[in-house]
């Protein structure tokens, strides 16, 4: 990845109708600029970024790998974990007031403010766009507003990021249908493979093994549920886990999204077992070899949870919240200023970061 600083030094008055953003070009140079702040409607909110957090999807549309995004829409605005503060509402607005925090600020694609400019969601910019569902007939309303949601004044707006990530994680376990009672290994330590154990195990999944790259990174697994972990640097995962379960296991899940952990996963598996993958992939195809596999397996794919679920799923971690069942700290490693967002996604490439890493706005 190769980081540029766009121009950094706004006299008053074109600050006051431009904001910066992260924008990522088709050769992986990633740079800030300045553009407009974007426009609203009647049916939506402006909104100042708080924060945003940084994930695995960034890194893959840098790379130019993300399902979607082919190389000719770039450049695009990055980031889809955002929070922020509504400062101006439309006219029709009236599931959110001036000084709400909120879920979800994103800039959309806008020809006469950006010209070629795409987008990539957008939310680490120093604004964003909410919708208001309400706002809407019930058939129209872009997806997005059903997880355009509201942050409870008793969480830290800052941390109120990784909320993003838990609703995703949450409502794809539901999707997947997770039998409780069955094992289930997980390959991935970064903080969606957190998530998914320490949500698991929330739900009850009592048998669950967490595949790290690091000792210190498997003992974080431990921390969050997994009953078992194993360093697939120093261990025969394979021998490990049929040692423990002769037959094979019901699920494993693939928290990173490669052919290797897919292939690797086949020999894992009981009859009519299943590979869970979530996530896009960094590339369309990949090369799979079920040889090791048994003769009756799934392979399930969960490349984007819909909005609308991740909105039913919220509620729910509202809750484990309330009742300390999950503390967001638990999951954030860095806090980062917007003004070192370049050094800090050299650091996240690099494997610099822990768990989650969030950027801060002024």
């Amino acid at each position: 990845m190769r980081v540029k600083l766009g121009s950094s030094i706004m006299s008053k008055e074109r600050a006051k109708n431009f904001m910066k953003t992260l924008v990522v070009h088709s050769e992986g140079q990633v740079e800030v600029s300045e553009i407009p702040i974007p426009k609203y409607t009647s049916k939506q909110a402006l909104v100042k970024t708080i924060s945003c957090g940084i994930c695995g999807t960034d890194a893959t549309i840098i790379q130019a790998g993300f399902k979607g995004f082919p190389k000719e829409n770039y450049p695009l605005m990055l980031g889809h974990e955002g929070v922020g503060r509504v400062i101006e509402v439309g006219s029709e607005v009236t599931s959110f007031k001036v000084g709400d925090v909120v879920l979800l600020p994103f800039n959309d694609v806008d020809e006469e403010l950006y010209g070629s400019l795409g987008s990539a969601w957008g939310a680490f910019s120093e604004y964003g766009v909410i919708h208001d569902k309400a706002a809407y007939h019930e058939s129209d309303a872009p997806e997005v507003a059903f997880a355009q949601q509201i942050v409870p004044k008793e969480i830290d707006p800052v941390d109120a990021a990784m909320l993003v990530t838990l609703r995703e994680v949450y409502s794809t376990i539901k999707y997947f249908g997770i039998n409780k009672d069955e094992t289930i290994v997980v390959f991935g330590s970064g903080p969606v493979a957190i998530t998914f154990i320490k949500l698991m195990s929330l739900i009850g999944v009592q048998s669950i093994i967490g595949i790290a790259r690091s000792e210190e990174k498997r003992q974080i697994l431990l921390e969050n549920g997994a009953a078992v972990t194993f360093n697939s640097r120093i261990t025969d995962i394979t021998k490990e886990i049929r040692t423990l379960y002769p037959d094979g296991v019901k699920y494993v899940l693939d928290a990173v999204g490669t052919a290797e952990i897919i292939n690797q996963a086949m020999e894992l598996l009981e009859d009519q077992g299943e590979i869970l993958c979530y996530g896009v992939p960094a590339y369309d195809q990949m090369q799979l070899d079920w040889s090791k596999a048994p003769y009756n397996w799934k392979l399930n794919f969960q490349q984007m949870p819909s909005k609308l679920a991740e909105g039913e799923a919220y509620n729910d971690i509202l809750n484990w919240i309330r009742a300390d069942k999950i503390n967001l700290k638990d999951f954030i490693s860095d806090y980062f200023e917007f003004e070192d967002v370049l050094d800090v996604f050299e650091k996240y490439t690099n494997h610099q970061i822990l768990k989650k890493a969030i950027i801060t706005y002024r």
